[in-house]
């Protein structure tokens, strides 16, 4: 049985707050250094003047002495606003400043499922200039308008593939998201989604099928990536999605997430059922989800780093490509294959 890190039993923007809040919380008694790097990250990526972390000096000058050493750390406060929706109120988020005092690093942070939109922001904005000016700040307050998939795509990005538990952790809050909604997949074009396949390899590119239990969370894409011996050997685009409930061999019960239901794929639902058993697998066991494939296309997408990937990985195909024209499976595959990743 799955443990959940994230409680389901409730919906709501408190819940929502709560589980991101105990998201990063575990993230920074893990590490700091990551804490802080993934704060950089989401805040101000781009300065160098924000810098919220511990700093250690040595022999700094104090107003009628000098110190052999200094530890300190610059104060910041972050207020946090959570809407199920684009739904911000300029009113709301403008008496939500006054939380801020003397702190140095002072953050607006708006989290959603959406971006604002561009009316609302330059709202915000023209609110934080007239605060900071009414109250003299010398800083800035930082407004950082954010999604969930953001936040985790973030976090994901300060991991690396030896954090097993954070990365659980991780996995476990991407499915919390996909289950109340608060990850949209209007841009699943542009993700590929990389699987472990070393036993099964061979099936899933013979029957242009790969199964994972349902349990497992994922951001919305649209192609699938196979991977064998430090590389990303094949790559399909998804057609069909499909839920497969067979504890019952009699009375398999299917949902449908994504395509068409028909005949051909029910058939290698079952070969996959049959198939696993020679691996020790019993997809019977838990209900299994079925990524269909227009077929698997070879390529050798190599991963440069030494340590092996642990799970699943998504890849921003825009990002590895250099271009929003993502062409076909095909062709997908050939780029690929003169690429390398970390």
């Amino acid at each position: 049985m799955k443990i959940h890190y994230f409680q389901r039993y409730h919906q709501g923007e408190d819940v929502a707050t709560a589980n991101t809040m105990l998201l990063l919380s575990r993230l920074y008694q893990y590490s700091s250094d990551k804490f802080y790097s993934f704060l950089k990250s989401i805040c101000a990526p781009d300065s160098e003047w924000f810098n919220p972390e511990l700093s250690f000096n040595l022999q700094e000058n104090a107003p009628k002495s000098r110190l052999d050493a200094v530890i300190s750390q610059q104060s910041f406060k972050i207020a946090v606003e959570t809407k199920l929706s684009d739904w911000f109120l300029k009113g709301q988020l403008q008496n939500h400043l006054d939380v801020f005092g003397k702190e140095r690093y002072k953050i607006l942070m708006t989290l959603a499922p959406v971006h604002m939109a561009s009316d609302k922001m330059e709202a915000v904005a023209e609110a934080i200039a007239v605060h900071k000016k009414e109250n003299r700040y010398k800083m800035p307050i930082i407004h950082v308008n954010i999604t969930f998939e953001e936040i985790a795509e973030a976090y994901r990005n300060v991991l690396d593939d030896r954090d097993y538990v954070m990365l659980d952790i991780l996995d476990d809050y991407l499915d919390y998201c996909y289950h109340d909604g608060l990850i949209a997949g209007a841009d699943s074009w542009k993700f590929m989604r990389m699987q472990l396949a070393g036993a099964t390899f061979e099936f899933n590119m013979g029957q242009g099928v790969y199964y994972d239990g349902v349990h497992r969370g994922f951001r919305a894409h649209d192609y699938l990536g196979l991977y064998k011996n430090k590389s990303v050997r094949a790559v399909g685009k998804i057609e069909a999605i499909i839920v497969a409930d067979a504890s019952d061999p009699d009375n398999i019960k299917y949902t449908v997430e994504k395509g068409k239901l028909n005949n051909d794929r029910k058939t290698k639902i079952a070969r996959a059922i049959e198939d696993a058993k020679r691996y020790g697998y019993d997809l019977r066991k838990d209900p299994q989800r079925y990524f269909f494939v227009d077929r698997f296309y070879e390529t050798d997408f190599q991963k440069e780093t030494k340590y092996p990937p642990r799970g699943s990985r998504i890849f921003d195909l825009t990002e590895e490509l250099g271009t929003r024209d993502i062409p076909n499976a095909q062709q997908l595959a050939a780029l690929l294959g003169k690429k390398t990743w970390k």
